[in-house]
């Protein structure tokens, strides 16, 4: 089996290892399917699509049933991350606060649609919907490291800070 290469730097036999580890360990749970894609998430950083037959057969469903998963859980990526994760708030208070302007121009500053890693690898770009700083919105999060009353300018300065990281 291929698999993709990691961002981690492990070898596709690693990669696999770790797979078949998280369904060994995992496939007896009732509802097993989603704690294995959190686990092989959590290890890999993503599902890579060369996991998923070994998923399946470990638990005795189809590919589909896997892959459709994976695709519906916005949550579970099937491409490595970036080296680090905007999360761009897009819940009722920031959008009140031109959150949707924002988002327009982060998507351009950055090159991508949410759900997207740009193409140096430097940033994947996620929706989340509260970061519970709705007082000083728009809000968003990179790699854990809260930011309120972006605008456009100031997520540009951000975004170059995070760059040079």
């Amino acid at each position: 089996m291929t698999f993709d290469s990691d961002i981690t730097g492990q070898s596709a036999g690693d990669e696999a290892r770790v797979v078949e580890g998280c369904v060994s360990r995992l496939k007896d749970k009732a509802g097993a399917l989603l704690p294995v894609l959190h686990a092989v998430q959590d290890a890999l950083g993503y599902v890579p699509s060369s996991a998923v037959p070994i998923i399946a057969d470990g638990l005795n469903l189809s590919r589909a049933e896997v892959h459709g998963v994976i695709t519906f859980y916005h949550y579970f990526r099937s491409t490595p991350p970036g080296r680090h994760t905007i999360h761009l708030c897009r819940a009722e208070a920031c959008q009140s606060m031109n959150q949707r302007s924002l988002e327009v121009h982060a998507k351009a500053r950055l090159g991508v649609q949410f759900h997207e890693t740009t193409n140096n690898g430097v940033f994947s770009f996620e929706p989340v919907y509260c970061l519970g700083n709705c007082a000083c919105s728009p809000a968003m999060m990179i790699d854990g490291e809260l930011y309120g009353r972006v605008t456009p300018e100031r997520f540009d300065e951000i975004v170059a800070q995070w760059e040079a990281r």
